[in-house]
């Protein structure tokens, strides 16, 4: 029985930095998880850094990153778009972030350890994304929040500005609990294919889910229905380019492709489309994505001779050999003469200092990798949802993926979900905490 007076709905690190901030702050917490507990995190799992402002020459990053050049970099990604209150919160937050961290038992990679890139921008988990969840989850544990795995918040019951109750769904059992205020942590709708082919229409067949597949998105289009205020558009997501062998949900970063510059990428006709060498920085990921969404099929194969291949990033999986590009184009069942053309095209280009002509030559087949999609619930500066009526729900907070498109509802830095999740998860948890302790 839960009698709790908050409780967190999700189980990545909004949901658990929720938990605890409320907890430490004298509430009675309980965290509904609806994955099993092998499972759980979310997309947290998956993720290695966040994105924060620093002094110079912190542990875990050389050089400074200033609350101004944060600003400027998120302005210049979103094209402006994000909430300016809560963008500078954000900002102002994120310095805090290593120390709360470290007070819950997470560990950051410092420079002198040097096993993963240096990044000026942002602080690298010592041991990854599911490090940070194990602590979260352990230290969560210890200081007493009560935490329901294999849980599903399946309706909200709401009257006037007000949450009243919740329907819980756990082993076959369905039972309604009442909390003073409730803090929905529970991502995005990125997992759900039916919602996906209402707004993407045939182009959701192709998607590949590079994340929890729990992300189903009811409790937010159920509340979308009900009168809360939507944030950003449910036809953009994030979209990375994934080898399309890659399971169809939960394969992480690990399945992303990188080596575009070492080849050349066609369609299932054969012809390119993009120059491979026009984008060097880390938005070519989100880049290829879409275009990739965008091809027939939402299929596509980078193409490398025996030097790509030495240069190509380590992938999951080998890619596909052939002795020559006609027996590698028929492998993938590609129209030889137009993967020949693309090749002549790209030599007269001068795309590569060196044309693709030396054996062995290899494919990777590409398909594009929703991370999330840029569509949620509006909040207020305390994390309370918004009505469209210009009110709030009183005792509704909203906290990680959920309610970032209020900061990002277009466009990315490495490292900023994360850290949206773990500043907004925090005050979030404190937030409830102060309304049911009034």
């Amino acid at each position: 029985m839960i009698a709790d007076q908050i409780v967190v709905i999700g189980g990545g690190s909004a949901a658990l930095c929720a938990a605890i901030a409320a907890r430490r702050a004298g509430a009675r917490v309980t965290l509904i998880e609806r994955a099993p507990q092998t499972l759980r995190g979310g997309n947290t799992r998956h993720a290695r850094n966040f994105r924060l402002q620093h002094p110079p020459n912190c542990d875990f990053s050389d050089g400074d990153y200033s609350a101004q050049e944060f600003a400027d970099d998120l302005s210049r990604a979103t094209q402006g778009s994000g909430n300016p209150e809560l963008t500078a919160r954000l900002i102002t937050e994120s310095a805090q972030l290593p120390a709360w961290l470290h007070s819950v038992g997470v560990r950051l990679q410092t420079r002198r350890q040097g096993r993963l890139p240096v990044s000026r921008k942002t602080a690298f988990l010592l041991g990854g994304g599911k490090a940070l969840i194990n602590a979260l989850y352990g230290y969560a544990a210890g200081i007493g929040v009560n935490i329901e795995y294999d849980c599903t918040a399946a309706q909200l019951h709401l009257h006037k500005n007000r949450v009243t109750a919740i329907t819980l769904n756990q082993h076959h059992r369905q039972r309604i609990v009442q909390p003073q205020a409730l803090i929905l942590a529970s991502g995005g709708a990125q997992a759900n294919r039916s919602w996906l082919a209402q707004h993407w229409g045939e182009r959701a067949d192709g998607l590949i889910n590079r994340g929890t597949p729990y992300a189903q998105g009811e409790l937010l289009l159920a509340l979308l229905a009900a009168g809360a205020q939507a944030v950003g558009d449910p036809q953009r997501a994030y979209l990375v380019a994934v080898d399309a062998r890659s399971p169809p949900d939960d394969g992480g970063i690990i399945t992303r492709i990188r080596a575009m510059p070492e080849g050349i990428v066609v369609n299932r006709d054969g012809e390119r489309f993009h120059d491979e060498s026009a984008d060097s920085g880390s938005t070519r990921y989100a880049l290829w994505g879409r275009l990739v969404a965008d091809c027939p099929g939402q299929i596509a194969y980078l193409l490398l001779d025996s030097r790509g291949i030495c240069l190509a990033p380590p992938t999951l999986y080998p890619p596909l050999t052939a002795p020559t590009m006609s027996d590698l184009a028929a492998q993938l069942a590609l129209p030889v003469a137009a993967v020949e053309r693309s090749l002549m095209t790209d030599h007269a280009a001068a795309h590569h200092p060196l044309p693709l002509s030396t054996p062995p030559f290899a494919a990777y087949p590409i398909r594009p990798g929703i991370t999330f999609t840029y569509h949620g619930l509006a909040v207020d500066t305390d994390t309370r949802v918004r009505l469209t009526s210009g009110q709030v729900i009183d005792n509704l907070f909203a906290a990680g993926t959920i309610m970032a498109p209020n900061l990002c509802p277009q466009g990315y830095l490495s490292g900023l979900m994360l850290s949206i999740s773990l500043v907004f998860g925090r005050l979030a948890g404190e937030a409830a905490a102060g309304y049911v302790n009034t």
